[in-house]
């Protein structure tokens, strides 16, 4: 039984998308996955983000920590670093990875900056695999690989990989928008999984409506209810979903017979149009990994961009 522990510094840097990704191909690789959130990481363990990682990973919500590892070839640990070697949260979580004996990986999110923690990483001596930089826009990967793999080896730590920004990732789901902006879903609710990768505000359009809403793909369009006619306009093209802002009713029958014919939901909400961009931009910042869709997704990341020889 070998084990990996998984950490970071920084909150949302994509450590839990690394577990899942790197679980995922073990997985396919015949190996049985264990996956553990111990308290060290800074969040309760029984958080949806590990529930369903563990549910992936066919580990029981029984299971205990010591059967977990007992009965697997490889346990995936979840962690978290203080901002430097000799904060007390990074030395529990040495104390627990050197009592595990296991590797450690350390994510960082990109920022466009030298990383600030590297003593924190450095901390796990011999024990540390490398750092893997996550998130970074796909213009620029080139380049952040050529400098960030300088500037580690520099510091003597091994660059693992580094994984592009993937807006799918990123996704709500058409019902996880409909339960932020506290609104109904009035038809094609089967629909309501389908994960919404844009959205484009229709209130002030002025020109084309299908040339405006054709500009992206799987989008939601936010529009006042009292603009049938762009409602019909992104009913045309590539929409996971209609948002009408302003109140609570009913669309005019040709937009709910169009939405109904093509599949495509209508949310119904009372929240005015300013207040859904913050509410949307809130809950991306939060986005979960709960979505089945996105695991081939993750897998394929995990295969392409890290060096799965020097981990496993």
């Amino acid at each position: 039984m070998g084990v990996i522990y998984i950490v970071s510094t920084e909150e949302a840097a994509g450590k839990t998308t690394i577990c899942a990704g790197l679980g995922r191909y073990l997985m396919a690789e015949g190996k049985k996955t264990g996956y553990l959130k111990p308290l060290a990481s800074g969040k309760n363990d029984t958080d949806s983000d590990a529930a369903f990682l563990r549910g992936i990973l066919g580990i029981s919500d029984e299971a205990k920590a010591p059967d977990i590892i007992k009965n697997s070839d490889v346990v995936l640990v979840e962690g978290t670093l203080g901002p430097n070697d000799a904060d007390s949260i990074s030395q529990a979580t040495y104390n627990a990875a050197k009592e595990m004996k296991a590797k450690a990986i350390a994510v960082e999110a990109y920022s466009g900056q030298a990383s600030g923690f590297v003593d924190s990483y450095k901390g796990f001596g011999e024990s540390l695999l490398g750092v893997i930089i996550n998130k970074v826009p796909q213009s620029q990967l080139k380049s952040v690989s050529e400098k960030t793999g300088s500037e580690f080896l520099t510091a003597g730590i091994k660059v693992l990989g580094v994984i592009p920004e993937n807006r799918t990732l990123l996704a709500m789901t058409v019902g996880e928008l409909a339960e932020n902006l506290k609104g109904k879903i009035l038809n094609s609710a089967e629909k309501s999984a389908e994960l919404v990768e844009n959205y484009m505000l229709g209130a002030m359009v002025v020109d084309s409506g299908l040339d405006y809403f054709g500009r992206k793909n799987n989008k939601a369009a936010i529009i006042r209810q009292d603009r049938p006619d762009m409602q019909l306009a992104a009913l045309e093209t590539s929409t996971r979903c209609l948002v009408l802002s302003g109140n609570a009713e009913a669309p005019v029958y040709n937009v709910l017979q169009k939405a109904e014919i093509k599949g495509i939901p209508i949310i119904s909400t009372e929240t005015e149009t300013d207040d859904i961009v913050a509410i949307i931009e809130a809950a991306l910042s939060k986005t979960k990994l709960e979505q089945e869709n996105k695991l081939p997704i993750l897998t394929e990341m995990v295969k392409q961009n890290l060096d799965l020889k020097a981990i496993v």
